[in-house]
């Protein structure tokens, strides 16, 4: 890479001047920063040339800082193949057809009582519970061990599920298929 590259990987786009602008306006809001402080620092941002004037701008401010071109490419290059990964998997999970919602929640667990019964040892007892919400199917995890996950983020209280959805109970996972496309699949 040359210098002249080198200068032009670390030219400021506008992403990178709207994520300052946001750093400071947050500064001001929290009573970080003064406003003729936030005066001088914005006529930083606007006339920046580089990335580094942005930094310098920002860097004792909390909260989202202005990066790089080349910090994105390689932040979204390093995770192309997890991306790749999840698709792959998910299309590789069998399906689960929620009925039609009723007033009814259905357990999920290893208890033999519950309605959804999986043996795995990563699925708790009484793993998770799945609620009909108007058209909807809501999800709960009760205290599992290992968590309830839906789209790879665990659940903390109460998630939706839609058709397509990655829905995980431990180590366990699902794809959320439309009503009508089968059911349980292995």
């Amino acid at each position: 890479m040359t210098s002249a590259d080198e200068t032009t990987a670390l030219a400021v786009q506008d992403t990178d001047r709207v994520q300052a602008l946001t750093a400071l306006r947050e500064g001001v809001a929290r009573r970080k920063v003064s406003h003729d402080t936030f005066q001088r620092r914005m006529e930083i941002v606007v006339t920046a040339e580089e990335v580094s004037e942005l930094f310098a701008a920002t860097a004792d401010l909390p909260g989202r800082r202005p990066r790089g071109r080349m910090v994105r490419t390689v932040g979204r290059a390093s995770a192309f193949h997890q991306r790749v990964r999840r698709a792959w998997d998910s299309e590789r999970l069998p399906r689960l057809v929620l009925p039609a919602p009723g007033r009814h929640p259905i357990s999920v667990g290893r208890a033999p009582g519950s309605v959804l019964r999986i043996s795995d040892p990563s699925v708790s007892r009484f793993h998770a519970q799945l609620k009909g919400v108007g058209e909807t199917w809501t999800v709960r995890d009760v205290g599992s061990a290992n968590g309830t996950w839906v789209n790879g983020a665990r659940v903390m209280g109460a998630a939706t599920l839609a058709p397509g959805d990655t829905l995980r109970f431990g180590s366990v996972g699902y794809l959320v298929a439309e009503p009508g496309s089968g059911s349980v699949e292995r």
